[in-house]
């Protein structure tokens, strides 16, 4: 099988977490260029793949100027940057892998999808829980029909109570206006789950309510600080950015997510300069967020089924999903971390209980180990052409991404929207 080659478009978190892939399986992807406009995440990923000067850009842009050099193109920029340079690396003939969400507006989706296709180029979008065995064992036991007509799906996702205040009140994805809405920016992986668990029945209704609660001025304690290192109440606050930060590196010895996160060298004194001065250190209750923290979305099917999701922020495991599968001759229900699916039998009473653990002992161990199984199947399925690996192509993601925007509709106009494609 021939080695694939890939440039690296944004070098953050995500950039250098699927390039790592091509750390662990160099026989099977390698990092050729790199478009980065920060010096430090630009250098680092330089030198961890020795890539040469002439392949390293401050600019994707300035990909378009020369010849194609690579296989695929990773793009892991800014939510509301990645129609451009997608569009763009398509049409000079680069195999797409693209960060989810595809785009902030349904028209770019579009955009993307129709461009990829004229292109002839493949198209993966990181959708990355489809690939979970999880995910896969219960698509397997609802279309074996043992459980019956599907007339109900239950989806939970519990955000996690820090998780979401580092992500979504003090992060990138707090405010709407300079990156997207929550649904769209943390769970559109699940309405991507429901849609694909559910077909081939279609979705005709969908309706949505939610709120941006909590994490606000008028909840801020009585004597709290406008930031964490100078907060005389810090110690009974759950998110501390003390507690969330430095006490993970000091007591935890963690310099990954989410500490790298916060500044380019995760090391003492830096990260105890940027809660000082950035972002991440400022008080949960006196940010300028204003997406969602807690929603519930539910949809009607063409055939009589429904199912509903709901994200709440404010919980204790970390996006670890939850499902429930009603059927008319059993159930399904499914935790996730426990990597078990249990299947109830309502003619024998009986529970079958299927484990589906996903690597443990490969370096992308992120979604459950999702990443490095989303990076197989698309390294396949460039090095063999055959784009039937991709389990999150263009035109199942296009869908899933259209119902995201119709259910964050329904939620702004109060009201249920129809749903056709």
């Amino acid at each position: 099988m021939k080695q694939v080659t890939a440039v690296i478009v944004g070098a953050g978190n995500r950039g250098q977490n699927y390039a790592e892939f091509a750390d662990e399986f160099p026989e099977k992807l390698k990092v050729v260029g790199v478009a980065e406009p920060r010096v430090f995440y630009r250098t680092k990923m330089q030198q961890t793949y020795g890539i040469p000067d002439t392949a390293v850009f401050s600019d994707w842009k300035e990909l378009l100027k020369i010849p194609k050099m690579a296989d695929l193109a990773i793009i892991a920029t800014p939510d509301q940057l990645h129609k451009e340079p997608v569009v763009a690396l398509a049409k000079k003939g680069y195999h797409i892998l693209l960060e989810k969400p595809m785009a902030t507006t349904e028209q770019d989706c579009i955009e993307i999808v129709e461009t990829c296709k004229q292109a002839g180029v493949m198209l993966a979008v990181c959708h990355v829980l489809r690939y979970t065995l999880t995910a896969r064992k219960i698509k397997e036991i609802i279309d074996s029909g043992v459980i019956g007509e599907v007339t109900h799906l239950q989806l939970l996702e519990p955000v996690g109570f820090w998780h979401f205040a580092h992500s979504f009140v003090r992060g990138n994805w707090r405010n709407e206006s300079t990156s997207t809405f929550s649904l769209l920016a943390k769970s559109c992986h699940d309405l991507d789950l429901i849609m694909s668990w559910m077909l081939p029945a279609k979705c005709v209704r969908v309706s949505s309510f939610g709120s941006c609660m909590h994490f606000n001025r008028k909840n801020k304690p009585q004597g709290a600080s406008s930031r964490c290192m100078d907060c005389s109440i810090e110690n009974s606050c759950p998110y501390s950015a003390k507690k969330l930060y430095l006490d993970e590196m000091v007591k935890q010895g963690n310099t990954r997510w989410p500490v790298s996160v916060i500044t380019d060298v995760p090391d003492i004194e830096s990260v105890t300069e940027a809660l000082k001065t950035g972002p991440y250190g400022r008080c949960v209750y006196d940010c300028d967020n204003d997406v969602m923290s807690n929603q519930v979305v539910n949809f009607q099917f063409d055939g009589g089924q429904t199912a509903s999701f709901t994200m709440v922020a404010f919980t204790e495991k970390i996006c670890a999903r939850q499902v429930q599968v009603y059927g008319s001759k059993g159930e399904l229900r499914c935790d996730f971390d426990s990597q078990v699916v249990h299947h109830y039998d309502f003619l024998s009473q009986s529970t079958t209980s299927h484990s589906c653990v996903n690597p443990s002992n490969v370096r992308l161990r992120g979604h459950g180990g999702a990443d490095h199984m989303m990076m197989v199947s698309l390294v396949d399925a460039i090095a063999t052409n055959d784009p039937s690996k991709i389990l999150t192509g263009s035109e199942e993601t296009l869908l899933s991404h259209k119902l995201v925007f119709a259910a964050e509709k329904a939620r702004k106009e109060n009201r249920v929207v129809e749903f056709s494609v």
